[in-house]
């Protein structure tokens, strides 16, 4: 079965037969699901000590007049910025000076992820974050990986997810989903694992990106983003847990999410450009377009309409679309401040 077609049916049944990472153990077989948990407990041994906490990046960002943009952030480590040292680091911290630098309006960050969330938990950060903003104006989720580290079932995973973005679009919210990171990249992981969490955590991402399209929301791609620099630098794209990302690989993460969200927001310019086949860009239906974000990172893939229709025999058409931070808007001339509030100081 190809990922297309295990996207499509992890995304729409609550159930994913027996072939789901609930059901790993059983399909491996006794000798071989000894291998893969002997392999996992080398890798907790050799990847480092994780950090007590991530920095607090709540607060305003940049500088100008009017009501400030409110951008909501949930999921696990990598949206809470766990690796990182200032709260201008974090991925949130990246994207809020972003876009007060491309828009001369303060950002308003509210950062509600957790170290160690799986996708169930995105609901009751969600409901905290509307306790301080009722109506946000992007909301950017980053989870999944825990998802995979933690055998959760696939598709139970995914609804949680789906459940989280309608509801952000019922709020009038438009929402970015950073997809599932490879983690057959991490290097400390050793095979046969690394293979098996590859093609877990990619059959995950491509799941996500049906149920959020399906949804009303768009994805991006994070697959491999940092993996192939973990491999040349590691000391320069890893913190010192050898897991998390550091400073560099959150900048890294937040160029592919930042042109996203600000298309999300309106600010890029029109949103309804055609795809460019030279930039291998394309129409078709979410399913297929999964199957192919998940194998180039920074890949977007957003809900679309052909003749007016937003459905076709094989489910919700979308966009698939190679955004580059070099094609985002010129900057506005407004001096980009740190968030007013100080920070405070191997789950994702």
């Amino acid at each position: 079965m190809g990922r297309a077609r295990r996207a499509r049916n992890i995304a729409a049944t609550a159930a994913y037969g027996g072939t789901g990472i609930a059901a790993a153990g059983a399909a491996l077989g006794a000798a071989a699901w000894g291998v893969i948990k002997a392999e996992a407990a080398l890798a907790r041994r050799v990847i480092g000590t994780p950090f007590d906490d991530s920095p607090d990046d709540d607060g305003l960002y940049g500088a100008g007049s009017g009501e400030p943009y409110d951008i909501v952030v949930l999921g696990d480590s990598s949206a809470a910025g766990m690796g990182a040292e200032h709260p201008h680091e974090t991925v949130g911290g990246i994207i809020a000076s972003g876009v007060a630098a491309l828009t001369g309006r303060r950002v308003r960050l509210t950062n509600r992820a957790v170290v160690g969330a799986e996708s169930s938990d995105l609901e009751r950060q969600l409901a905290t974050a509307l306790e301080d903003v009722l109506h946000p104006d992007v909301v950017l989720v980053m989870v999944g990986a825990n998802d995979v580290t933690h055998r959760i079932e696939r598709s139970a995973a995914v609804r949680s997810l789906e459940l989280v973005v309608r509801r952000s679009r019922a709020l009038g919210s438009e929402v970015v989903v950073g997809t599932c990171p490879d983690l057959g990249t991490i290097v400390p992981i050793r095979q046969p694992l690394r293979s098996l969490l590859q093609r877990w955590s990619r059959d995950l991402a491509a799941a996500q990106t049906v149920a959020v399209v399906e949804a009303g929301g768009r994805t991006v791609s994070l697959g491999d983003l940092i993996g192939p620099e973990f491999a040349r630098s590691p000391q320069v794209m890893f913190s010192k847990d050898r897991f998390h990302p550091s400073a560099a690989g959150y900048a890294r993460v937040a160029s592919a999410l930042l042109p996203s969200v600000c298309a999300a927001l309106g600010v890029w310019g029109t949103d309804d450009r055609p795809p460019e086949p030279r930039r291998g860009e394309s129409v078709g239906p979410v399913a297929v377009a999964a199957g192919q974000a998940v194998r180039e990172a920074g890949t977007e893939v957003a809900p679309t309409q052909i003749a007016g229709q937003s459905r076709g025999p094989r489910g919700r058409w979308a966009v698939l679309l190679h955004r580059r931070p070099h094609d985002l808007p010129p900057a506005a001339d407004v001096r980009v401040e740190q968030p007013a509030q100080s920070p405070d100081t191997a789950d994702a």
